[in-house]
C-alpha cells in the first residue's frame, strides 16, 4: 500500500486545522493600539497552537521520508494522530476566552500531550512494519525529545492542576522551543544512504 494518500490526507487536515485557528481570530472592536494590545492574550495562544501544528506537519513529512509504504495499522495509528490534532482549536480558544483558567488549561495539556503519544505510536507501528533494522528506526535513534517531551506536559498539567496556569503554559512553551529546532536526523540518514547526494551536479 502506498504512502501517497496518507501524505495528502494529512496535510490536508493539517491545513484545515490552522484554517480553523485563524478563523477564529477575533478582530479587535476599535482602532487603537490598546484595543490591539488586549488581544494580545488571543494572538498568543494562536502562535503556540500555531507553531504546534507547524512542528508536527514537519516531522510528519520529514518521517515519511523514510516510508515506503504502509498498511491498516499505520493508516489508522495516523488517523489517531489527526484526532487529537483536530481538537487544539478547540482547547486554544477555550483556553482563550476563560482567560487560561485552571481546567481550560489542564485540558490543553492533555491534548499536547495526547498527539505526542499519538506521534510516538505511528513510529512504533511504522518500525513494526519496517523491522527494527529499517531506516526509521536507524534514523530516529534514541529519540531523547520524543522521551522527555511528555514529561514535561505531565509536569506543565500538574502545574495547572495546582493552581499555577503560568508555569503551565511556560512549560507548553517550553516543549515548542525544544521541537523548534530543526531535527535533522531524517536529512543526516537520507545524506548518507542517499547515493545521489554525494554524486557530482550535472554539467
Amino acid at each position: 500500500m502506498t504512502k501517497n494518500r496518507l501524505e495528502a490526507f494529512s496535510d490536508g487536515v493539517l491545513a484545515i486545522i490552522i484554517t480553523i485557528m485563524v478563523l477564529e481570530l477575533r478582530t479587535p472592536h476599535e482602532a487603537t493600539w490598546q484595543a490591539l494590545s488586549q488581544s494580545l492574550p488571543t494572538l498568543l495562544s494562536y502562535l503556540l497552537s500555531f507553531v504546534y501544528i507547524g512542528i508536527y506537519w514537519n516531522n510528519h513529512h520529514h518521517m515519511m521520508q523514510l516510508v515506503s509504504s504502509v498498511n491498516g495499522a499505520v493508516l489508522w495509528a495516523n488517523l489517531h494522530l489527526l484526532f487529537w490534532l483536530s481538537l487544539v482549536p478547540f482547547s486554544t480558544r477555550w483556553m482563550d476566552e476563560t482567560s487560561y483558567a485552571q481546567v481550560p488549561v489542564v485540558v490543553y495539556g492533555i491534548n499536547l500531550l495526547c498527539p505526542a503519544i499519538a506521534y510516538f505510536i505511528l513510529q512504533r507501528t511504522l518500525i513494526r512494519l519496517q523491522g527494527k533494522s529499517g531506516a526509521l528506526a536507524e534514523a530516529l535513534g534514541r529519540d531523547w525529545k520524543g522521551k522527555l517531551s511528555p514529561e514535561i506536559y505531565l509536569l506543565g498539567i500538574g502545574a495547572a492542576l495546582l493552581g499555577i496556569p503560568a508555569l503551565a503554559l511556560v512549560s507548553y512553551s517550553v516543549v515548542a522551543l525544544i521541537w523548534l529546532v530543526p531535527d535533522r536526523r531524517t536529512e543526516r540518514y537520507l545524506a548518507r544512504h542517499d547515493p545521489s547526494s554525494s554524486a557530482p551536479p550535472d554539467a
